[in-house]
């Protein structure tokens, strides 16, 4: 076993390596810059994005001869991702609005095919399955077989996950979003969600001893509780947690989602206990105390596999994983930031004092505590008040301040997670995705998540979504078919109460 001493020098000496990689990669990116002010093609002239579109974009083969076709040379792709790189932001939405508009489908020949088809209606089984066979090949965009075969070039599978990115980007501007370019997205994804599907992707755990690469790359990505610190990276993957990732051959070294796990005794009501706990860094573990998995933090790496199902697979695979290493370990949780919770309080009470009715939100002894709390005056005063209070953390440094507001936040925090909705399902992002993979909406924690971002986001609330194994297909099933949100006792006596001191 590696001494800690020996570790520590060799972690050191990597990190310089690192401050040495990274001025080659300002060095590189600079050479870069004065690459593209000679190869970059001038803004508003489309002839030059046009002409390598019309020589590299394939015409698709007749359906006579789709399976004798030779494959398009592979310079064909080189060449469209090199130019690809040469572009803009702005050139680049050009460039796929372009790609989108003249190199989809050939909708007068899918018209007349879809009239044969209607046609045939009255004819032998053979024939109807053989023209439905044709309009279903000439459904096809030409573009789609362009990246079909980037996707066999070295580096080529990362280039269009990157691709789609920059679709999803253009789609976020509504102004500039059109059926062509939603088409194209469409056509990415189906693609994407073939080639990273589960049985392709590899389980690995994440360990001090794993490459500096992904060490650097698990610590940039931690979107939910960003990494501090070396000290705070070792404790991650150190004793009593587990950090899992799905990594892809087309993309070595190249973590896809991560999933961070805590082991303990009981499930975690405090993420703070979690992430800076650092007492455990050097002892070993004691089977006795693990009881409990808590999943405190899924990130996804990849902007362009946005609606490509990892999240759910990942949580299964660790649950398998912890299960086989901790053959006693009973519980599984997460225990989950909810991001938006502070913005929608905030919106409703603003709301509620533009109708005048910002007394229907609280019961009248709340109202009462609120502006004694706040030295406030009833009505409107009393609501602004509240609304300034829940913007700052200050509250949570006043004994008398957190006691008022903890009864209304929680009840007000059970509702957004269990009322509020979005085509019939759980408005909250997260809740979405817990309660989608069968997880129940278990318990609200007070004072979870103190940090200043906890705090802004949440008002320090966090949730648990416990993971009864036995339950999870149901649950998941009665969400998905029925939008039913199984909740535990707790979750729904704050939503009771909701509902007697708040009129929505």
């Amino acid at each position: 076993m590696i001494s800690l001493p020996v570790i520590w020098a060799f972690r050191s000496s990597v990190h310089c390596c690192w401050r040495r990689r990274a001025a080659l990669q300002v060095a590189m990116k600079a050479s870069d810059v004065r690459r593209r002010c000679y190869s970059a093609p001038v803004r508003g002239v489309a002839s030059g994005m046009e002409e390598v579109l019309s020589r590299v974009v394939a015409p698709v083969a007749s359906y006579e001869t789709r399976d004798k076709s030779p494959p398009p040379p592979e310079s064909n792709s080189v060449e469209f991702m090199q130019f690809y790189r040469t572009l803009d932001r702005e050139d680049k939405q050009d460039f796929l609005t372009k790609l989108s508009h003249g190199f989809g489908v050939d909708h007068k020949n899918v018209s007349e095919l879809a009239v044969k088809l209607m046609d045939t209606q009255l004819r032998d089984l053979a024939t109807i399955l053989q023209v439905e066979d044709r309009l279903r090949y000439s459904l096809t965009p030409r573009y789609r077989q362009l990246f079909s075969h980037i996707s066999r070039v070295e580096g080529g599978v990362k280039f269009l996950v990157d691709l789609r990115a920059d679709v999803l980007e253009i789609m976020s501007f509504k102004a500039s979003e059109s059926p062509h370019i939603r088409d194209l997205n469409a056509t990415l994804k189906s693609l994407l969600s073939e080639w990273f599907s589960v049985g392709l992707l590899r389980l690995e755990r994440i360990t001090w001893q794993s490459p500096c690469e992904i060490l650097q790359k698990i610590s940039q990505y931690e979107a939910v509780h960003p990494v501090r610190n070396w000290t705070d990276l070792k404790c991650r993957v150190g004793p009593y947690r587990r950090c899992y990732a799905f990594t892809h051959a087309a993309m070595p070294g190249e973590p896809l989602v991560v999933l961070h796990v805590a082991l303990t005794e009981d499930i975690s009501d405090n993420i703070q206990s979690i992430v800076r706990e650092f007492a455990t860094l050097d002892s070993e573990e004691d089977v006795n105390k693990i009881n409990s998995a808590i999943f405190y933090s899924i990130s996804s790496t990849q902007t362009g596999l946005q609606g490509v199902e990892l999240g759910n697979y990942l949580i299964k695979r660790v649950v398998r994983e912890l299960q086989s290493e901790f053959p006693h370990m009973a519980q599984f949780s997460s225990l989950s930031p909810i991001p938006g919770f502070s913005s929608w309080l905030q919106g409703l009470l603003s709301q509620y004092r533009k109708e005048g009715r910002g007394s229907d939100l609280l019961s009248e002894q709340e109202w009462k505590e609120v502006e004694q709390a706040t030295d406030s005056a009833p009505g409107t005063l009393a609501v602004d008040a509240l609304r300034k209070l829940i913007g700052t953390s200050e509250w949570t440094r006043s004994e008398r301040l957190s006691s008022v507001l903890e009864p209304i936040l929680m009840r007000l925090c059970a509702w957004y997670l269990y009322g509020e909705k979005r085509r019939g399902y759980a408005l909250n992002p997260v809740a979405n995705f817990h309660l989608q993979n069968g997880a129940a909406l278990w318990r609200l924690n007070w004072h979870a998540d103190t940090s200043p971002r906890g705090v802004a986001n949440a008002c320090g609330i966090m949730v648990n979504y416990r993971y009864f194994l036995n339950e999870t297909s149901k649950n998941s099933a009665l969400y998905l078919q029925n939008k039913v949100i199984t909740a535990s006792e707790q979750v729904m006596g704050l939503v009771s109460q909701f509902q007697k001191n708040s009129k929505l």
